[in-house]
């Protein structure tokens, strides 16, 4: 329990310094840069919503509410899915593809000075545990719908 424990904290910590940083520097929250560099990764630059909600692993309706804003922001369109006249795309515009270049300035620095500095010769044990962990050494959650 103490090395979980341990990972929680340290998860917090370096999110919290990476947020504060993204919003102080580029006016770009933690979760906006993430959706905006899941969309520019992704096939084509874009995303179903589902599939960008599971990549920046944020629930549908965060997922939605992030992207009206960005889509506000004029950093990301919605298209629908040309054969499937239900689906919704995520699309990041220029505009988003210059936002996410001058905010991964910040982004990296973060990264790095907050943990790879930090993990140092750990890293890449610490690594290979965090691939296994994601590579479904954890199984997916029962989707009861109760919630405490």
């Amino acid at each position: 329990m103490a090395a979980y424990r341990c990972f929680l904290r340290a998860h917090a910590r370096v999110t919290r310094c990476l947020e504060g940083e993204l919003l102080s520097e580029q006016h770009l929250s933690l979760a906006a840069y993430e959706v905006l560099e899941a969309l520019e990764r992704a096939p084509r630059r874009r995303l179903r919503m589902t599939e960008l909600a599971d990549a920046v692993l944020l629930s549908r309706s965060g997922v939605t509410r992030l992207v009206d804003r960005l889509q506000r922001l004029g950093l990301v369109r919605r298209s629908r899915v040309s054969s499937d006249g239900r689906g919704v795309l995520a699309v990041i515009t220029g505009r988003g593809r210059s936002r996410l270049e001058t905010a991964s300035v910040s982004y990296l620095d973060g990264v790095a000075r907050y943990f790879v500095s930090v993990a140092g010769d750990d890293l890449e044990a610490l690594a290979r545990t965090c691939e296994r962990l994601a590579a479904g050494g954890v199984p997916a959650p029962p989707s009861s719908g109760v919630q405490a």
